[in-house]
């Protein structure tokens, strides 16, 4: 990871936070692929190559509330027009350490990239890796600002029972880094609930804005 957004979340993820007194940092894209929003406790860090100065502007123009206003629809809505640019939800963001050893689960990797799952991952994703469970799939792979990520899948008749639990804790096994990130759509409780005792601690909510 390397640019000011990437010195951020590595902060993050050490626990140490922007400071929570209202305002908004702007700060470049990473890379070319992603621009978006990253909001913290009382404080939020928009990251796109667009004017600043327009950035500001829009913020201003957009909520009453400054706490609320880089997550409002509204801004989000300008950004994406702005810069031709699509999103598909806000989510939660979460972040875990490695763990060593084997990761306890019987897995095997999958080395055909035009699995659809795999396809898709590398869409949003860069050095893209995934492992099949009986009933479930773990893909690991770069994302924002080059952090490794983790997502899971779960077949239908397989949840309720600890399996993703178990893949998102296999991928803190798995991941060649110190820490592993992943996303949830807020309204995707059983998810949220997964990811987290798994050993996944909250951090902030994220919009992605990515290329057509």
């Amino acid at each position: 990871m390397s640019g000011k957004l990437a010195e951020i979340l590595e902060a993050a993820a050490e626990g140490r936070f922007p400071p929570p007194d209202g305002s908004v940092t702007v700060v470049g894209q990473p890379d070319a692929r992603d621009a978006g929003v990253v909001a913290f406790t009382a404080h939020s860090v928009v990251f796109t190559d667009e004017d600043p100065a327009w950035v500001r502007e829009q913020l201003a123009a957009t909520a009453a509330d400054p706490l609320a206003a880089a997550m409002n629809p509204g801004f989000l809505y300008a950004l994406m027009a702005r810069t031709g640019r699509r999103m598909d939800t806000i989510d939660l963001v979460t972040v875990a350490g490695s763990l060593p050893g084997d990761p306890g689960l019987r897995l095997r990797e999958l080395v055909d990239r035009e699995h659809p799952r795999v396809a898709r991952a590398l869409e949003h994703r860069r050095d893209v890796r995934v492992w099949a469970a009986d009933a479930g799939l773990l893909i690991l792979g770069r994302g924002v600002a080059g952090r490794w990520e983790a997502s899971v899948e779960v077949d239908e008749e397989a949840r309720g029972k600890g399996l993703g639990q178990a893949l998102a804790r296999a991928a803190r096994h798995l991941v060649p880094g110190p820490v592993v990130w992943s996303q949830q759509a807020p309204g995707n409780a059983r998810s949220v609930r997964a990811f987290q005792a798994a050993g996944y601690r909250p951090v902030g909510s994220e919009a992605v804005l990515t290329a057509h």
